[in-house]
């Protein structure tokens, strides 16, 4: 018999509303999976046991009596930078290690409404900063427990992809979301910037920060992202586009889909099994529909330096009395890039905020003449720490892909779509325009249901 926790978000809704299982059955199996292979992958800062388990027997009492919501029973857990009322929000330092909130954040508040339980806050690197190790110990990558799951998402990336929760969500400044499911072999959704409210969200970068789900399956995230996306009036960062039906278009053909391949700079560098792996998910979306033809983003390889610029001096910014008051209360290296950060110059922040203009302008452009882009997630598959990549045209390699999107605050789909020999995870993006993330799960969809990728399993859940 198949383990619960081995099934989709949306396989496991069903069969909780349709009474097949029930809330305490699937938590109880969650729970399982956890106490077994948390000690060895170290996926959550937080973990809410006792109180999961009572909310399961209360959300099976509550089936009983009325309607119920889309993810009813489902357990999730947050990036620890989500607020949750009466549960620390850490933001993976110790800086914060006391730090109880008495409210939940927009996220927790529509998870909840939704029918959500929240088993957990998932471990992250310290700050969410690149390149940063939690400080609360690193995430462990289920495919190989000597290679990073990626930053900063990693616990989110690692409690999906070993099946100790059904979803995740993290949150992306620069590739936070997308490169942990690429690393992790999960799906992973950077929504348009203000789709998704950021109120009680631990900020790095107000202006590059995004929040997004990690799911185990396309159709999971569309689901996840209906339950959380919309204004919130409280955030002044919320945009006010209408919000779709994430899931009703999934199963549309691709017939005529003409799909856009920056081939210059976002496939230089990539290693070629990537490489490999990407040409074949072209020759399965043509199959199925999607007509495939060349775009330029011609300042891309400028966007990478623009996002560091930007997001340094933001988050010197958010955290400038922190490091006024307690500077030694930081760890090194965060102190150091926070420092960094508050010695750039107005100069330099102005001068990446008009390469910002001109990268978003020119992914317009290209999105004017096609209805999605396609390139790699990440140019590399996940690598031991040791081996830190290297920096290539002093653009961090590992996030050369997604650093640029964010300075656009478009959206963009991160899907399994192969292995290497050695069964490590690879991943391609899919990139739409503003509002248009229904058209990418659309895509992401049809895909996955051409190929298996998404059902196979790391070896922690075997």
């Amino acid at each position: 018999m198949t383990d619960l926790c081995d099934l989709s978000l949306s396989s496991v809704s069903g069969a909780i509303r349709k009474r097949r299982v029930s809330s305490v059955e699937v938590m109880e199996s969650c729970l399982a999976r956890i106490a077994r292979d948390e000690p060895k992958l170290n996926a959550f800062i937080t973990v809410l046991a006792d109180k999961a388990m009572d909310e399961a027997k209360k959300k099976d009492i509550h089936l009983k009596r009325t309607s119920v919501g889309p993810l009813h029973g489902i357990p999730i857990s947050l990036k620890d930078l989500y607020d949750v009322s009466g549960v620390r929000t850490t933001g993976g330092t110790k800086f914060f290690a006391n730090n109880v909130p008495t409210d939940d954040s927009a996220v927790a508040e529509r998870l909840r409404s939704a029918g959500a339980i929240i088993v957990g806050k998932a471990n992250m690197t310290e700050f969410a900063l690149g390149g940063i190790r939690s400080e609360y110990g690193p995430a462990v990558n289920p495919w190989d427990y000597d290679r990073t799951p990626g930053g900063s998402s990693s616990g989110s990336g690692v409690a999906v992809s070993s099946g100790m929760i059904f979803g995740s969500m993290g949150s992306d400044t620069g590739g936070s979301i997308r490169i942990p499911a690429s690393f992790c072999g999960v799906v992973g959704l950077k929504p348009t910037y203000g789709r998704i409210s950021r109120r009680g969200m631990m900020p790095l970068s107000w202006s590059l920060d995004h929040a997004g789900p990690l799911t185990r399956t396309v159709r999971d995230a569309a689901m996840m992202l209906q339950a959380v996306a919309g204004h919130d009036v409280k955030d002044p960062s919320s945009a006010l586009a209408k919000v779709p039906s994430f899931t009703r278009g999934l199963r549309r053909l691709l017939d005529g889909m003409r799909i856009g391949v920056p081939e210059r700079y976002f496939f230089d560098h990539v290693e070629p099994e990537v490489a490999k792996a990407i040409d074949e998910a072209r020759r399965i979306l043509h199959r199925l529909g999607a007509r495939f033809t060349k775009v330029e983003i011609p300042h891309a390889d400028e966007g990478g330096t623009a996002q560091m610029v930007t997001m340094l001096c933001e988050s010197a910014a958010v955290n400038r009395q922190f490091l006024t008051k307690s500077p030694d209360d930081f760890t090194t290296p965060v102190r150091t890039m926070f420092e960094q950060g508050s010695l750039t110059s107005a100069v330099s922040y102005l001068k990446a905020q008009q390469v910002r203009t001109v990268i978003k302008e020119e992914y317009l452009a290209a999105l004017a003449e096609v209805d999605a882009l396609l390139y790699p997630t990440s140019p590399m598959v996940p690598f031991k720490p040791s081996e830190s990549p290297s920096s290539i045209e002093d653009i961090p390699s590992v996030g050369r892909c997604t650093l640029a999107l964010n300075l656009a605050g478009l959206p963009g789909l991160s899907v399994p779509c192969g292995f290497t020999k050695n069964g490590l995870p690879i991943a391609m993006q899919i990139v739409g325009r503003h509002f248009d993330e229904a058209r990418l799960l659309r895509i992401g969809h049809a895909y996955e249901q051409a190929t298996d990728w998404h059902t196979r399993r790391p070896c922690a859940t075997r």
